[in-house]
């Protein structure tokens, strides 16, 4: 059950630690296992938390500064610890627009994994909210330094840019710096920027997202051979941006494409904001209509979803994918310009598609 929330947050509003205040206690689960307590890192000379997180995109242009940061400074008796102050159960499908992976500890774990992260990481968000709350972070990341005595001397940002190549004042080691000889840090507060804090107040949010996504109309077009190959061409028009499209070949008949379908609506919701379509293909005859649109109406598939309008199934299927055996489930994605960055025959490995789409879609914006 989660706790009662403390007088910090008063009327939806979320008061950051004052500097000089004493950092609060904690007793969190961390990445590898264990938890972890305040009084694990009493002998470090100075102490910086760091609230960050999983799906944001700010907090993962961070990552690899953090990880520069805790190495740099080690040595030098600095512990750097990062905390996840999100409730993963308040983050709606379509906030995860840029991430593979939730917020959840599991997904913690595998992004702390994959990372390479050298620092521990642990779940403040959820049944453990009242820590972060005593710490108040209001986005991520946020980043707070404690001198010996576990006083707050440095609250506010890493650095004054997402895009390392614009930074120019580098906050966090500036105050670092000055604690470790014995002086005030020449900043000791700044604003920060990033993903707003998902408070566990924030899942009656996620409830009227799931209604909302109820109500989105389902439908489903049959598809010829010119149809499937422009389908597979993904052109797109001068005037117009062109967009990573993923297309999902199945059948209600199949076992690995009806346990998988879900996954797929899911990354529908994560990526449809940005540059991104979801086209579901069902592998059945023009008179099986009926049963597909029953199916995904069960599904909320209110994504583009087409059926082979014609009986002759080999020639539906060599216009979309000469490569393509006839095995089902059959998973493409295809970027703009027309090359498949992504082909799997069978079942789809969630993770691993959804880190190919972050990254074709993170490769085509602005850094």
């Amino acid at each position: 059950m989660l706790a009662a929330l403390p007088v910090v947050k008063a009327a939806g509003v979320v008061k950051t630690l004052p500097l000089g205040a004493a950092a609060p206690d904690f007793a969190l689960p961390g990445v590898e296992g264990r938890t972890h307590r305040l009084a694990d890192y009493a002998d470090a000379k100075l102490l910086v938390i760091v609230f960050t997180c999983n799906h944001c995109p700010t907090a993962q242009y961070y990552e690899d500064r953090l990880k520069a940061v805790a190495r740099d400074y080690r040595e030098k008796g600095v512990a750097l610890v990062a905390i996840s102050p999100n409730d993963p159960a308040a983050v709606r499908p379509d906030e995860l627009g840029y991430a593979d992976l939730g917020d959840s500890l599991e997904e913690m774990k595998i992004r702390a994994r994959d990372a390479g992260f050298n620092f521990p990481y642990l779940l403040g968000g959820g049944e453990h909210e009242a820590v972060a709350l005593a710490y108040g972070p209001v986005a991520t990341p946020h980043a707070f330094v404690f001198d010996a005595d576990r006083r707050l001397r440095y609250v506010g940002r890493i650095d004054d840019a997402e895009r390392v190549q614009y930074v120019k004042s580098h906050d966090l080691r500036n105050a670092l710096d000055a604690l470790l000889v014995g002086k005030e840090p020449p900043v000791t507060q700044t604003k920060v920027v990033g993903c707003s804090t998902k408070w566990s107040d924030k899942r009656a949010g996620v409830a009227q997202f799931w209604e909302r996504v109820k109500q989105e109309p389902v439908s489903v077009t049959p598809v010829d051979v010119d149809g499937l190959r422009a389908l597979r061409a993904n052109h797109h028009s001068a005037d117009e941006p062109g967009r990573l499209r993923l297309v999902n070949v199945w059948a209600t008949w199949c076992g690995p494409c009806v346990t998988e379908f879900p996954e797929l609506m899911m990354m529908n919701l994560q990526y449809r904001g940005r540059d991104f379509e979801l086209v579901t293909v069902a592998a059945q005859y023009p008179d099986e209509q009926p049963e597909v649109l029953r199916f995904l109406q069960r599904q909320h598939a209110s994504n583009r979803n087409l059926i082979f309008g014609d009986r002759d199934k080999f020639a539906l299927m060599e216009a979309f994918d000469a490569e393509w055996s006839g095995a089902l489930p059959f998973t493409v994605l295809i970027d703009p310009e027309g090359r498949v960055v992504y082909r799997r025959e069978g079942a789809i490995e969630p993770l691993a598609l959804k880190r190919e789409i972050v990254k074709q879609l993170n490769a085509r914006k602005p850094w």
